[in-house]
């Protein structure tokens, strides 16, 4: 007699050349990942080979129900590391029947951004640093804090060993390797100042390749706590007071930025940034004031600064890219519950398309 584990690890391709294809998207709230599953004929490589599908749109926020049909359109592939064989997850983003994208849709605003050719000839790269806190799943408290209760404050937890100050090893390793099974260009993981609290990189990443790898890493960790009965929380400050929040800090840089003399070009694209302060923190996620109060690394909402080497600031320049006279620069406002395709499109916008008037 078959266990359920023998069932659910079946391999496919022993008995049939089909494939199951787990198709994502991001729901009406901005943040909840949605998939559902088709059969394919075979196995599929390129997203333009793969059919547009439809869901019901009134139940996930994006459409009334008198009118509720939304159309998944195939953008980004990856192995599945769940269903493992040559079954995929396709990322999709949403429009109406008429072709037109649905307002949630941030992904076609971003991809208009992209392909402008003087954004595409800047080739510009990211690295995101999705932190995130893993929480007891029948009281919503952090991994490893006493039930109704406090850990000792911050300080031994970052980065550390031990079943006293590291919590949820196992979901995070998990996720590390799937997420290098699926494809994701996940460049490193550590576990962060509050216990309980984790932290994992994406890129360098070109491009809008950047906010689908993260929205699909986001999927993939969501898919993995669900397995180990632990919430997923990407709150910008899950705990009040004297615990820090949860960021998505992005580090970015163009062609122009990496060759020699980009540190000048740096200099331009962060005073840039700081003249569009407002509107950034506007689209870098929803509670991000209560994270961004200048104090636990982080620069009060209210005021742009930068600074070489400073975690307090809003824009940090790394000593060696001061240095080198060229590298990135990292901008550490954007939010843990932040949009990729909204973020990186505004990074890109705004220091290379954006003319100050």
């Amino acid at each position: 007699m078959s266990l359920l584990s023998d069932l659910i690890n079946l391999n496919l391709s022993d008995s049939t050349e089909k494939i199951i294809a787990e198709y994502i998207w991001v729901g009406g709230s901005g943040m909840d990942i949605r998939s559902k599953a088709r059969t394919l004929p075979g196995p599929v490589t390129d997203p333009s080979k793969l059919p547009k599908w439809n869901y019901d749109g009134s139940s996930t926020g994006q459409a009334p129900g008198e009118d509720s049909e939304v159309i998944l359109y195939p953008q980004a592939i990856f192995k599945d590391p769940f269903r493992r064989g040559n079954n995929i997850l396709v990322m999709c983003d949403c429009y109406t029947p008429q072709g037109e994208p649905i307002p949630t849709n941030k992904r076609f605003n971003a991809a208009k951004i992209f392909s402008d050719p003087a954004v595409a000839a800047e080739v510009p790269w990211y690295g995101i640093e999705q932190e995130y806190t893993l929480l007891q799943k029948d009281v919503k408290w952090p991994l490893g804090w006493p039930v109704g209760g406090f850990p000792g404050p911050q300080g031994p937890y970052y980065c550390a060993a031990g079943a006293d100050k590291s919590f949820g090893r196992d979901i995070v390793d998990a996720h590390y390797k799937a997420c290098l099974y699926a494809g994701v260009n996940i460049s490193g993981i550590n576990g962060e100042v509050m216990p309980g609290q984790w932290e994992f990189q994406v890129g360098p990443s070109v491009g809008i390749s950047a906010a689908d790898e993260v929205w699909i890493a986001r999927y993939i960790l969501e898919r993995i706590t669900e397995i180990a009965g632990v919430v997923l929380s990407f709150d910008p400050k899950p705990i009040p007071g004297d615990w820090n929040g949860a960021g998505a800090h992005t580090n970015y840089s163009t062609k122009s930025m990496r060759n020699d003399g980009g540190y000048e070009v740096i200099k331009k694209a962060v005073e840039k940034l700081g003249l569009r302060h407002k509107e950034h923190i506007a689209a870098y996620g929803e509670g991000n004031e209560r994270r961004l109060t200048g104090r636990h690394e982080t620069a009060d909402i209210n005021t742009f600064t930068w600074g070489v080497a400073n975690r307090g600031a809003s824009v940090r320049v790394g000593r060696d890219t001061e240095k080198n006279g060229k590298g990135y620069f990292e901008d550490r406002r954007p939010a843990s519950n932040m949009d990729p395709y909204v973020v990186t499109s505004m990074v890109a916008e705004t220091t290379i398309l954006w003319k100050p008037t």
